[in-house]
Order: C-alpha cells, then structure tokens, then sequence
C-alpha cells in the first residue's frame, strides 16, 4: 500500500518547531479504529518460552525466562513493562522481544527504594506507565504503590511496607491490604485495585491516598456510589481519558465502572454467576477475570483467569472471546488463532495504540502478544516524531509482522527509500541520520506486500 504523498511529515529549518507533530496517521486518522463486529484474534509468544519453566534470565523471545508474570503494561514506543511476581522484579522487553531487568533482583524480596538491582520488591503483581515513562508498580507483598523512573530509580509513592490498612492518607501515613493492580491517568494520578480491602483507591502524584468506591472490610457486590458500592477482590483496574475506572471484580466474576464521583456500576457479568458465555451485559460470564486494559475506542480487554481465554468488552456491554478456548479440559500454551490459541490461567492485559494486545500467560511464565487475525491494522503511523541533533527520529506504527520502506523527498515528486524496517510486533524506532544535513525533507511510508 503506498500512502499518499501529499500526507507526510516535512522538515525544513524554519517550517518546523523542534519538536515535531506528535501523532500523525497517514492515512487520515490518528489511532486504530474502532471495530463494529470483533474477530479472533491471532497470538504469539513475545517472550518467554513455556517448555523452559520458570527462571529469571534476561535475553531475547524465547532466550528469557520468567516467574509468574502478573502484570503488564506497554508504552507509545512498544517497550512492554512486566510485574515478574516470583522473581520480585520489574522487567522491561523492547519490541524487538529483547528482555531486560529494570528493577529488582531475583530471589531477593524486600522493601528497599534504589536503582537497579539495589532496589528490592516483594511479590510485584501490576504495572502501569505513563507518558514520561514512569513504572508504577502495585508491590503486593509490602503493601505499597512504588514507582520506576526511566533510569531504573525505585521510590516509595504511597504506603508502609509490612504495614496492612485501610488508612487514607499522604504517604506513608496511607495503608493498602495486598494491592494488585494499578492504572495512571493522564494527570498522573495512579488507581489501586486494593484487593483484600474490597476497595478502589486514588493516589494523587504528590501521594495523597483516597477512597474512591467500596468499603474495607466489606466484601460484596452492590452498585452504587462511594462506600455504599460493594466489590469482592478486586484484582485488576485500568482508567480511560475521562477518568472513568473498569474494574475487574474477580470473585464476582464481572465487569464493574467506577465514575471520576465514585459511582460503580455493573457493565458485564453477573455476581454469583460464573462461566464462560459470551453475550451482553448480564447474559455474558466470566470465571475469576484478573486483568483489564482499555483501548481507545472504549473497549475493554480481559484476562478471564479460569477460563484460559482472553475477551473483550465492547462500550455498550457486549462480551466476545479473542481467543483460547474455555472449558477445555486443561490449560495450554499454543500458539494460533482464536480457539486454537492456549493460555495457562492469563492474568495482567494491556493494549497498545496499534491495537496490539499483551497478556501475562503466568503458569507458561510467558508473555504473548495478539492482533485481529482478520483484520489486521492497515495503517502506518507516524508517532512522537521530533527532528533533533541526531536527524528525523520516529516510531512507525503497521500490521505486526510486516515490513515498511521509508522515503525521503525534497519536492514531493521525486521519493527515495532510506531505510527498510521490520515491525515484528507491530512497532519500531527509525533515525534518518542525513535530515539534519537538508534544507527540507519530507516522509512517506510503504507498507510492503
């Protein structure tokens, strides 16, 4: 598909700011789209391999190993960032499927703040990141919400490790009980399924802690606002632009939605009800649904624990299954399309702005990735593109697994390929070195056959 070259990033030295559009869609539109019917979806192992059991070695694909991979989260670059609960680290894996260990050190659980190996966890189980690049991590074990700058440097936002509550607070004056997911908004506010306390929690940046809906020490299922709502271990949270939170209200079996004024709701699933059928609202089922991710069309991904499947909630409540295959007779780690995929009790979710999905498959100790098997992204984005010191740097964004040629012209008429990249995964990172040396350049992308 060759894009049209009248929509395409310019570079000239007085016509462009130094930091550049931020997203641009070639084709016209700035994210994935939304889709009316949902197809299955296709997976693969991005990292780990499950005929390696557990382990703790960085390395690439199936080269790395992990222990119990709780939670995940993924960036605008593609970088994915893994809670690895068992080895009480935080894990980083580039598109490319290179794994690295950012945080933590394996076999060694604690509470300590640092950098690097210095920094110790205790039984890490979510993640989330925001647009700086900031890991938050619910730290289960210590009953606390830490945080991950760039370099590796782990503090304390919220909680006092080995001090269990329901306290709201500033800090450390705060309590959780065994917090296992977290979710960041856009202001940098970080959500908290605060499990044993059947609560949902805010912590602000500067960690004040609040309640924002369910009661400690009451576990039930009731809708309503503030404390009078109801949940019962809650283990997975995620937060939309508007500040509404899903949540995945795990003994219940369903799908809950916490307004920014605290007013839950019931969006799918029935309490009491557990199974694997698919449907809208009430008639739909889940079994212990664990993580939950959120797309830019609104919809929702679950990581449906018992049932070994991955499904999707649609904004009006409409539950499908992406894919695994739910009363099997056993659990897998296959990978395919649709029901012929296998997953081994997948637990975190998330998505990525190409409509990628990444899943901690935590009994293989592996982390897969899927896209629509039907019908994959056609587009080619541009995003977080910036002219520097180094020439046009810019993540391109297409159908994973597919190859893309990127031209260069100074007059819109004559293109010249500068470089062939790959998207494995569906993302990669390219430098044109000679942008600085032009007096205007402009870009256009291929996607090849």
């Amino acid at each position: 598909m060759v894009l049209p070259p009248t929509i395409s990033f310019s570079q000239g030295s007085k016509r462009l700011p130094q930091l550049a559009v931020a997203c641009l869609l070639l084709a016209g539109v700035c994210c994935a789209p939304a889709q009316s019917t949902y197809t299955p979806y296709t997976f693969t192992t991005l990292a780990g391999d499950a005929d390696n059991g557990q382990g703790a070695n960085d390395g690439t694909g199936s080269q790395a190993q992990f222990y119990y991979p709780s939670g995940v989260a993924v960036d605008t670059a593609g970088n994915v960032y893994v809670a690895d609960r068992f080895n009480n680290t935080i894990r980083e894996i580039t598109a490319g499927g290179v794994v690295t260990t950012l945080a933590g050190s394996a076999g060694i659980q604690g509470s300590t703040d640092g950098t690097g190996s210095n920094a110790q966890f205790f039984s890490p189980s979510g993640v989330a990141v925001d647009q700086a690049g900031n890991v938050y991590v619910a730290d289960q074990g210590n009953c606390t919400i830490r945080v991950v700058a760039p370099g590796g440097v782990v503090t304390t936002l919220a909680g006092q490790a080995g001090s269990q509550g329901t306290n709201d607070g500033t800090a450390s004056q705060a309590q959780f009980n065994y917090p296992y997911s977290v979710a960041v908004d856009g202001a940098g506010n970080v959500y908290v399924a605060d499990t044993s306390n059947h609560t949902i929690r805010k912590v602000t940046p500067g960690g004040v802690v609040t309640t924002l809906a369910g009661l400690a020490g009451n576990q039930g299922s009731a809708d309503g606002t503030g404390s009078d709502a109801r949940f019962s271990y809650p283990f997975g949270v995620a937060v939309d632009g508007a500040g509404n939170v899903f949540v995945a209200d795990t003994y219940n079996d369903t799908i809950r939605e916490v307004t920014p004024d605290g007013v839950v709701t019931t969006l799918a699933g029935q309490a009491g009800y557990s199974g694997s059928a698919d449907g809208t609202g009430t008639d739909a089922q889940f079994e212990n649904p664990f993580g939950v991710a959120l797309d830019s069309a609104g919809n929702i991904y679950v990581g449906d624990f018992y049932n070994n499947t991955i499904r999707m909630v649609a904004p009006d409540g409409e539950v499908t299954t992406l894919a695994g295959l739910a009363d099997n007779g056993g659990s897998g780690s296959a990978d395919g399309t649709g029901s012929d995929a296998r997953f081994d009790s997948p637990e975190g979710v998330a998505v990525d702005i190409a409509g990628n999905v990444y899943v901690g498959d935590v009994y293989n100790n592996t982390i897969r990735q899927g896209w629509s098997a039907t019908a994959p992204p056609q587009n080619l984005i541009f995003y977080h593109a910036i002219f520097s010191s180094q020439g046009f740097v810019s993540t391109l964004i297409g159908p994973a697994g597919s190859n893309a040629v990127i031209s260069a012209s100074s007059d819109l008429q004559t293109w010249t390929p500068i470089i062939t990249n790959s998207l494995p995964s569906g993302i990669t990172t390219f430098i044109d070195s000679l942008s600085p040396n032009s007096p205007a350049r402009f870009y256009r992308a291929t996607l090849l056959p």
